[in-house]
């Protein structure tokens, strides 16, 4: 058990780190650095950043290498884009100063045949530096883990759906653009609809599912449409009106094919909510039994932002190299502080 705190690093101060810091404190982390390129966020108080009602001393940077030489981080927590090649560097620094890394990054929850180039570029360099990187989140319970020990529960399987829905608003600029948010239809179609190496989050769930399944893919294809509506709509994380018409968001349906005979239809769902609106996570299962679950309006961002902190232990005692969710071992609830639960 180690005695000391455990010493971290947020990469990134948007809207979940502001979740993520006060979840830390909780549970009994040191935070010794904070990252972002925010010039209205660059010298804040981190204490004053996520409204923890004191100062702490730590201040945001914008200087990355400045702050991995000062803080002698056990790791780091990168909360800033979605897809491995815009996220790269961000990771490589962290490696390379033999930092672990936990993400939010929705890509790297299995990147491996999505990205993998940058997903074996970056396992060498983890390994190299004695360190693990790994992408957690909402899909690490509720998207894989969850509906594959639900799984264990049938005698014969044959067609596994998933259906997820959030709120684009919650997550920042650059994922409300990556669901074609405020574009129009031809904007959309060009960028997205016709970009065939974009994978929707829950095309790299089900590649998670398959490989805790250890089930082959012998086919895989999404097909991704906008959602319009016929009223405007206002979009805080844009900063305007987004038209009738317009997309505020996209639906992708993700479908694979396996050699084992078990087919994956995944939906993954991300829009500009409207008030009416809320978060969904079903999930229906055919064989024999037949079984339907569900996390009914399941908080998202604050489940995203629980997961990654309570995998901290069990991600810096993991092997070194990238490794995807579905391969470490389960993890708990920190009843007590986090670094107790080193050995």
């Amino acid at each position: 058990m180690m005695k000391q705190k455990i010493k971290v690093v947020q990469y990134g101060c948007g809207k979940m780190a502001e979740v993520i810091i006060r979840n830390l404190v909780a549970h009994g982390a040191e935070i010794v650095g904070a990252i972002d390129s925010n010039p209205a966020l660059i010298g804040m108080d981190i204490g004053d950043f996520a409204k923890l009602g004191y100062k702490t001393g730590v201040k945001i940077s914008q200087d990355a290498e400045e702050v991995f030489k000062e803080a002698d981080a056990d790791i780091a927590l990168v909360t800033i884009f979605s897809y491995m090649p815009e996220t790269y560097q961000f990771f490589e620094t962290c490696l390379k100063h033999g930092v672990n890394v936990l993400t939010t990054c929705e890509e790297a929850i299995y990147p491996w045949n999505t990205s993998p180039s940058e997903t074996n570029r970056l396992d060498r360099l983890a390994k190299d530096n004695q360190v693990t990187i790994m992408g957690t989140g909402m899909q690490d319970i509720y998207w894989i883990n969850m509906p594959t020990l639900m799984m264990a529960g049938t005698n014969k399987l044959k067609k596994i759906k998933g259906a997820v829905s959030y709120n684009v608003e919650d997550y920042g600029l650059a994922l409300a653009e990556a669901h074609g948010a405020g574009y129009d239809l031809a904007k959309f179609d060009r960028e997205i609809a016709q970009a065939e190496s974009f994978p929707s989050y829950m095309w790299n769930a089900a590649e998670g599912i398959c490989s805790k399944m250890n089930w082959t893919i012998k086919s895989i294809a999404q097909k991704s449409v906008p959602f319009t509506l016929e009223e405007d709509v206002y979009s805080e994380t844009l900063g305007r009106t987004i038209e009738a018409g317009h997309a505020i968001g996209m639906s992708a349906v993700t479908t694979i094919k396996t050699h084992q005979g078990v087919e994956l239809e995944v939906e993954c769902i991300g829009k500009v909510y409207r008030e009416v609106d809320g978060d969904m996570c079903d999930w229906e299962i055919t064989g024999e039994p037949n079984m339907r679950f569900s996390l009914e309006k399941p908080d998202t961002v604050a489940h995203t932002c629980a997961t990654i902190v309570n995998r901290i232990p069990s991600v810096i005692q993991a092997p070194a190299g990238f490794i995807t969710a579905e391969k470490v071992p389960s993890f708990d609830y920190l009843t007590y502080p986090m670094h107790t639960y080193l050995t």
